[in-house]
């Protein structure tokens, strides 16, 4: 084995009381003085050592690498079905070329404290990842590269523009995954998805062609949240409205064959150019004298009719109402009510087309400042005053929405809807918080159909081929699109080449709601293993805001093709926001980089700080200081370890009663902490819970049971609590475990000796046994006690290395006096029936405990301190007394005001009387 080397402190402990199993414990004082925990393993043949260095501070970066790797490498993230119950989650898909934000820090955060609990429960634990390919948001990437590079996306082919965008995915993509790894993300990357590789563009791609031939999916000409930056319809859901400061224009429209005009007040001067009427109420007296007339449109000089109905709001402007069926959904529905044209004055980029004449080429709100200009010289434009309306902005390019009629395809939601609804109002799936419930209902009681088409390149093109004499077909593949022309035309000369497809591509949203389902490759084979075993999923984590992109109609696909839930609970995390209440983004530089905060405080310190003002369903209001909290928790809990691995072992010494109690009631704490944590994990309030486990470890365990079991000064530990300290730190390490997962798995493993292969994370949870809370609470009559006599010695400035005797006055458990003795240096605990002269006295519940001072105070000095005070505090009652003796002040001073009054009184006169007591003692 060779010498220790010089300034090394050697202590051998047998294991088991096995003489071919020994550990040395080796603590070195040249330069920073650490631990190294060495396992000599004898046998006829070798003798093998394991050493494992135990740092004097903790340090993430040497961990959390190497435990990442090791978990990898051992395949302890890797789940296939087996007889055990399965525990599943699927990741909500981020955008493949997408980095880490807090908002996935803090998703993820929970998904793995839920995934390593199950794991630990003995469950098979399957966390899918996986990317969404996000069809605006690449694309617009990608459009912007190439716009860099001199290439517009007009100048290439569908073929050539997807190659720069597969081009791009592989450069960019799959870079938060990676980030993921870096926070501890304990995902089965080998079932790694992406919502276009071939398994899930094959599923998405059936299940069109599937709702298609049951009636469910339409194409038609519709009024659409038109995206002129990502030129593409949106759905509603995509559309934040936002309060804008702008004007409502009064345009002056000459009545035709007068010398009047119909004044028309508008926000939209620009879309003037598509007004094919205007309306006004039938019931209005204001406009009753242009009835069945007409106007000239200004500019455009188009004669258009003057109409009725009872849709005209005669509050608002004039009461004439400009009707622009093309680029409003009110004028779109007055327009076909009343059978008039629709003429469609933009280009898809927003800029304005033939139909505005001079004006053609120039986008809408250049269009809108010059129009005013123009109307202005030309006497048509009586007035513009400042007005405040809500406009509708595309959430994916924050450009208003233009309001446009176009061509799209849409999925019937009624029918899909109605089982989706009835599970989460039967519980069947459970949201946390509940109250997101009654957001859920109001969008599926009104659910529209969606728009599942989108004018883009990137994503999955709809399977729609249209035949050469008009119609179409929907097919899987273009061989079947062909087979199906040729049976609808009867011509059997039909070639692919005769046949178009659809330039459009699907909605992002439509491939990620079949997301449970299609990680399992439930779609193309519905009765696989996997699928059969995985699903349906137990959780999904995820963000409230999307509730009705995702959340929802996930729901509908698992009803419409498994006949079942896709999950059984939702957890809604918030939003995380800065300390001044604002969501971070990038845009307000207001969001700090994970990466750097989990280099700065580790990963462990991070998951933590995220976690610790995170209530499900509410928002995070969240400050780097957090993260400190954690990083010191990290501490606290390395250096407890140390404390424990420095201690000598003696199997010679008896077990002291201290030590007796304290593992009694610390494992009854436990237990009961363990309960605690179980209620806390069914009710998903994953932040009390790991602040549960956070005040075991803190306040309890390091502070009152290592204070407890403690030997003195350079004293050794006997081997029976030394033993069961090591089992607590175990089930502690075991508790903390999905919270913190690295710093847990490196002191598991300095624990004691472990064979390769083995881990905390697939170790199973500490199950509670039953607790004794009549024993609990005397240990916190106990604690009292001490804090008691603490607060004396404090006060009285006498150090604990100076022994003192506790006088009992009343009933007390002597049972705990060891405890007591051992926490608070006493020499005696006895009964008395009085307390002796000199003695400081406090109480704890009904049981009055004195300590005799005799010589340890100056009694002088003491008298003079008390006495100052006490003039203080008569001083302070006489102003307390002047003010209730005033009946001015009594009579109309607020009630409460009286009471805070009152209750000084009763405070002071009551420290008066103590004053006065101890005064007298110290004389006697």
């Amino acid at each position: 084995m060779g010498r220790p080397t010089a300034g090394c402190l050697v202590f051998l402990t047998l294991l088991n009381s096995n003489p071919l199993f020994f550990v040395t414990f080796v603590k070195s004082f040249g330069g920073k003085p650490s631990w190294k925990v060495c396992l000599f393993v004898f046998s006829p043949y070798k003798i093998e050592k394991r050493v494992m260095e135990i740092a004097s501070k903790y340090n993430p970066t040497d961990v959390e690498g190497k435990w990442y790797q090791y978990w990898l490498e051992n395949g302890f993230f890797r789940s296939v079905p087996d007889d055990r119950e399965p525990f599943t989650i699927v990741i909500p898909p981020p955008n493949v070329t997408g980095v880490l934000h807090m908002g996935h820090m803090l998703n993820n955060t929970i998904q793995d404290i839920l995934v390593r609990r199950a794991r630990m429960q003995g469950k098979n634990a399957c966390w899918v990842p996986g990317t969404d390919h996000a069809s605006i948001a690449t694309e617009a990437k990608v459009v912007a590269k190439l716009a860099k590079e001199g290439i517009g996306k007009n100048d290439l082919t569908r073929e050539q523009f997807l190659e720069h965008a597969w081009e791009w995915t592989h450069k960019h993509g799959g870079i938060i995954l990676e980030q993921l790894k870096k926070l501890g993300a304990s995902c089965d990357w080998d079932r790694t998805c992406f919502t276009m590789d071939k398994a899930r563009s094959e599923s998405v791609i059936k299940v069109f062609c599937d709702l298609f031939s049951k009636g469910l999916i339409y194409r038609g000409v519709r009024m659409v949240n038109w995206d002129p930056a990502a030129q593409t319809a949106i759905s509603d859901e995509e559309v934040i409205h936002k309060e804008e400061h702008g004007k409502l224009y009064y345009i002056r429209y000459k009545v035709e064959g007068e010398s009047g005009y119909a004044v028309i007040a508008t926000t939209r001067p620009e879309t003037i150019f598509g007004d094919v009427a205007v309306c006004i109420h039938p019931n209005d007296p204001k406009t009753a004298h242009l009835k069945g007339k007409k106007v000239i449109v200004p500019i455009a000089g188009r004669i258009i009719p003057i109409i009725e109905d009872e849709y005209v709001d005669t509050e608002f402007g004039t009461g004439f109402l400009k009707v622009t069926p093309a680029h409003d959904v009110n004028d779109y529905l007055l327009g076909e009510k009343h059978n008039l044209e629709s003429i469609d004055i933009f280009n898809d980029n927003g800029t304005l087309n033939a139909y505005g004449l001079q004006y053609e080429g120039m986008d809408r709100f250049e269009v809108r400042k010059k129009i005013e200009k123009d109307l202005e010289e030309m006497g048509l434009m009586e007035k513009a005053e400042a007005y405040t309306n809500s406009v509708g902005y595309s959430e994916r390019t924050d450009v208003p929405i233009e309001p446009k009629l176009s061509m799209q395809w849409f999925l019937k939601m009624e029918s899909l809807a109605k089982p989706a609804l009835d599970a989460v109002e039967n519980n069947t799936i459970q949201f946390h918080p509940a109250k997101f419930k009654n957001m859920y209902r109001h969008w599926m009681e009104n659910i529209k159909d969606w728009n599942i088409s989108r004018q883009l390149w990137w994503g999955h093109r709809i399977p729609a081929y249209y035949l050469p004499e008009g119609g179409f077909v929907v097919a899987e593949t273009e061989e079947e699109a062909l087979q199906a022309a040729r049976e609808k035309t009867g011509n059997n000369n039909l070639q692919l080449t005769d046949l178009r497809q659809d330039e459009d591509c699907l909605d992002t949203w439509f491939s990620s709601w079949l997301w449970p389902i299609s990680v399992f490759d439930g779609i193309n084979y519905p009765d696989n293993k996997d699928i059969n075993y995985y699903y349906p999923t137990n959780d999904l984590v995820t963000a409230p805001e999307i509730i009705f992109f995702w959340v929802a109609r996930m729901i509908m696909s698992g009803y419409e093709y498994r006949h079942k839930p896709c999950f059984h609970n939702v957890y809604f995390t918030g939003i995380v926001r800065d300390k001044l209440g604002r969501k971070m983004s990038k845009s307000l530089g207001n969001s700090p980089d994970p990466i750097e905060l989990m280099n700065t405080y580790g990963a462990d310190g991070v998951r933590m700080g995220m976690l610790l003002t995170s209530p499900a369903g509410n928002d995070l209001p969240f400050d780097e200081s957090l993260c400190e909290q954690g990083r010191n928790f990290n501490n606290k809990i390395w250096n407890a370890f140390r404390l424990v691995k420095g201690w000598k072992v003696d199997d010679t010494i008896p077990q002291p009663e201290a030590s007796v109690i304290a593992i009694k009631w610390f494992k009854m704490q436990l237990d009961k902490t363990i309960a605690e944590m179980d209620g806390l994990y069914d009710k998903y309030r994953l932040n009390e819970a790991l602040m549960t486990v956070y005040k075991l470890f803190w306040d309890e365990f390091s502070s009152w049971y290592l204070e407890l079991i403690k030997p003195g000064f350079e004293q050794p530990i006997d081997k029976l609590t030394y033993r069961a300290t090591f089992g607590f730190f175990d089930s502690l390490l075991r508790l903390l475990h999905p919270f913190m997962p690295f710093i847990t798995e490196e002191l598991w493993q300095a624990l004691e000796p472990r064979e390769k292969g083995e881990s905390i994370m697939v170790s199973l949870m500490p199950q509670p046994q039953k607790v004794d809370s009549t024993y609990l609470n005397a240990f916190e009559i106990t604690k009292e006690i001490i804090g008691g006599i603490r607060t004396v010695r404090l006060q009285k400035n006498l150090p604990n290395k100076e022994s003192v005797a506790l006088q009992v006055l009343g009933e007390h458990d002597s049972s705990f006096n060891p405890a007591i003795s051992k926490m608070c240096n006493l020499t005696s605990i006895l009964k008395a029936e009085e307390k002796a002269s000199g003695a400081v006295s406090f109480l704890v519940r009904t049981t009055e405990y004195a300590i005799p001072l005799g010589s340890l105070i100056n009694v002088e000095e003491e008298l003079a301190k008390l006495e100052e005070e006490l003039t203080y505090l008569r001083g302070f009652l006489q102003s307390v007394m002047v003010k209730l003796n005033n009946e001015s002040f009594v009579s109309k001073a607020p009630a409460k005001v009286i009471e805070m009054e009152r209750k000084k009184q009763a405070d002071t006169e009551s420290k008066i009387k103590r004053l006065e007591e101890a005064i007298v003692s110290l004389t006697n």
